[in-house]
């Protein structure tokens, strides 16, 4: 089977394991069902997930212009403690930053690698967790705003990491740990503003991804180097597709990227 389209992140669902997607305009796989099958990668060409023009893509899926432009690509997203939208301050399109910015949001620890701490809309949970790769996640804070969720992470960010080494999450190099003790352990470091939203009473999320044999030494697919590529696939986690070879590919890594798609 033939599958073409541009890629965007894989869509899941929840369960034992979790439920991946990789959805086209007019089709989708469910990639489940693909594992110890023969799948074939061939990159066609770019699409801009914003203006759909044929153009290089720059980050995040989007066009150099794309980028530095449109609203879903201002520094906020990365830098949440930016977020100006409760002030009634626009960056690049208020409308659109007070519909993401006013709205609840969670500061978390999640385990990939080893624990860190993230931000994300409430209504992302647990869709974050299992982007990122985390076996076991729990919420900290749970505030009205994006500003409240960023000072809280930038003030945790002294005591605990923000960063997933993706090489260690894809290994399965990593240990369970006590989340709730660590969210204790955190709690002093909350900032003043935010310390009434704090959660003590939530248990852990423990997640299982769909992986029969991870990589022992796990090696980068890059599209724009290696344009084809063919492997048999044994599992996905956060949103890489994980390959006897030892290569793995990152969908979310390549959004934007045209792509055909074939199935032995």
């Amino acid at each position: 089977m033939n599958y073409e389209g541009v890629l965007t992140k894989m869509q899941t669902e929840n369960g034992s394991p979790i439920q991946y997607y990789l959805v086209f305009e007019n089709d989708f796989l469910h990639m489940n069902q693909l594992l110890d099958k023969k799948v074939s990668i061939n990159f066609l060409r770019y699409q801009c997930l914003n203006c759909s023009l044929q153009k290089k893509i720059y980050r995040q899926g989007y066009c150099y212009d794309c980028f530095f432009e449109i609203p879903q690509a201002a520094d906020w997203i990365i830098n949440p403690e930016m977020s100006k939208a409760h002030l009634g301050m626009e960056d690049r399109d208020l409308a659109y930053e007070e519909k993401v910015q006013i709205q609840p949001h969670v500061v978390y620890l999640a385990n990939s690698s080893s624990v860190k701490v993230g931000v994300t809309r409430k209504t992302q949970i647990p869709t974050r967790w299992i982007d990122q790769g985390a076996h076991e996640a729990i919420e900290i804070v749970e505030v009205p705003n994006r500003y409240l969720a960023g000072i809280t992470e930038v003030a945790l960010k002294d005591h605990v990491s923000d960063k997933t080494n993706w090489r260690t999450m894809l290994k399965n190099e990593i240990k369970d740990e006590d989340l709730v003790e660590w969210r204790n352990k955190l709690k002093q470091f909350i900032p003043t503003e935010a310390a009434e939203y704090y959660l003590e009473n939530n248990a852990e999320t423990n997640l299982q991804f769909p992986v029969l044999k991870y990589p022992e030494k796990p090696k980068s697919l890059n599209l724009e180097k290696n344009p084809f590529y063919e492997g048999i696939l044994k599992g996905i986690k956060g949103q890489y597709l994980m390959f006897e070879d030892q290569t793995v590919f990152n969908i979310r890594g390549n959004e934007g990227y045209v792509v055909s798609i074939t199935v032995n």
